[in-house]
């Protein structure tokens, strides 16, 4: 072998520059599809259960309030029911306890709470500080029911209609302007039965 062939050292490869910036490109990518999830309004997040009956539960109540514990059938007598999905350690939800309160106080509505998740005895204190406004709340400890009505996190609120069909679904804390908007009007819309199928 020639001294000169020992002496010449492999050129050190280059990394090609378009490999070195696909990470870069799938960050920024994923980064601006997490954004515009966060700035979109949660409360338009589609649910698969509008228009479709109620699930089948039955949860009893919270021991040491005076209300009754819910089940489906209670939610097809006839009367539209507002069902607020709550918890006495979510922040939003005491923001938004005092406009229930309000809610509570119409004549067309029953209002009804599913405590998710929660200590009996931290639901009874949250209630008797904020105020009690529900005619029923059932105790969901292992959060099955909220599951099955298609909850992604408290606070929520059904508008179920007479017959026990979900007509809408409020994502996040209730603000004064929804009340006023959208939720009334699905109030409202609640109150006209769905057409029957075939008919």
């Amino acid at each position: 072998m020639s001294m000169r062939e020992e002496n010449v050292e492999p050129r050190p490869q280059r990394p090609r520059l378009w490999l070195m910036l696909i990470p870069v490109v799938v960050f920024a990518a994923l980064a601006a599809l997490f954004w515009k999830g966060l700035s979109g309004e949660p409360s338009k997040i589609p649910s698969a259960l509008i228009n479709k009956p109620v699930p089948e539960f039955t949860l009893a109540a919270v021991p040491g309030l005076d209300v009754p514990g819910i089940a489906t059938s209670g939610l097809r007598a006839g009367k539209v029911s507002v069902v607020n999905v709550w918890a006495s350690w979510c922040a939003p939800c005491r923001v938004e306890h005092p406009l229930l309160s309000d809610l509570a106080k119409r004549g067309d509505i029953t209002l009804i709470g599913i405590n998710y998740k929660d200590e009996p005895e931290n639901a009874v204190r949250f209630l008797r500080t904020l105020g009690q406004p529900f005619a029923a709340v059932g105790m969901d400890g292992n959060g099955r029911a909220a599951v099955d009505w298609g909850v992604y996190g408290v606070p929520e609120t059904f508008i179920v209609d007479g017959e026990g069909f979900i007509r809408y679904k409020h994502i996040g804390p209730l603000t004064p302007e929804s009340i006023a908007g959208q939720f009334s009007a699905e109030i409202e819309k609640a109150k006209t039965p769905l057409p029957k199928s075939g008919s």
